[in-house]
């Protein structure tokens, strides 16, 4: 897949953001893909990786990244402060992804502005779109609140905007589909619900 093309054709369908996956090894994304994609497009850009120490941060902002992942899982309640702060100082906004009630409150904990809840268990897999519904009614309305992983259609992206969703998080149905401008419009065009909390 040509990210840059990918990403041309979101942004073109309405993508208020862009993620880009850069972590190699498991993933198979690269930071060329980052700075390709930078290089196209004026939207916010995530860099998707797993980021555990500042340095990885800086990087970020300096391929050109609006933001980065930060999965609590992978941090602790000793990382994602630190990492948190790294990113203020850099001016990067930060994504703070949970998948329970003790990641949600540890993400708001530490001040957390846009925190996104992965219905993809990290250590099997497995996708369970029970927890986006789950937690976004314990998400306040003063935080973005992203449902991540198995949303893939038009009905899905309903769902969760009803359950509290501000924004979606979708990779695998647009960057498969064969009409990937055509894929995003169908999800963009879905009326955005305010939550009441």
């Amino acid at each position: 897949m040509d990210a840059a093309e990918q990403a041309k054709a979101y942004a073109a369908a309405g993508a208020r953001a862009v993620s880009v996956l850069t972590e190699p090894e498991h993933f198979a994304g690269s930071v060329a893909d980052l700075t390709a994609v930078r290089a196209v497009v004026s939207i916010p850009i995530l860099k998707k990786d797993f980021h555990v120490e500042p340095i990885q941060l800086l990087e970020a902002k300096a391929l050109g990244a609006s933001a980065a992942l930060l999965i609590v899982r992978a941090l602790g309640p000793g990382g994602l402060p630190r990492l948190m702060q790294a990113a203020q100082e850099l001016a990067l906004e930060v994504l703070v992804e949970i998948r329970d009630e003790q990641e949600l409150d540890l993400a708001l904990a530490s001040d957390a502005r846009v925190i996104g809840i992965n219905n993809r268990n990290l250590e099997t897999l497995a996708i369970d779109a029970a927890t986006s519904e789950r937690l976004l009614s314990r998400v306040p309305s003063s935080v973005v609140a992203v449902a991540e992983s198995g949303v893939s259609g038009r009905g899905d992206v309903e769902r969760v905007g009803r359950a509290g969703a501000d924004a979606v998080l979708v990779g695998s149905s647009v960057s498969a589909a064969a009409d990937p401008q055509d894929a995003v419009r169908r999800l963009t065009s879905v009326r955005r619900v305010d939550r009441a909390n």
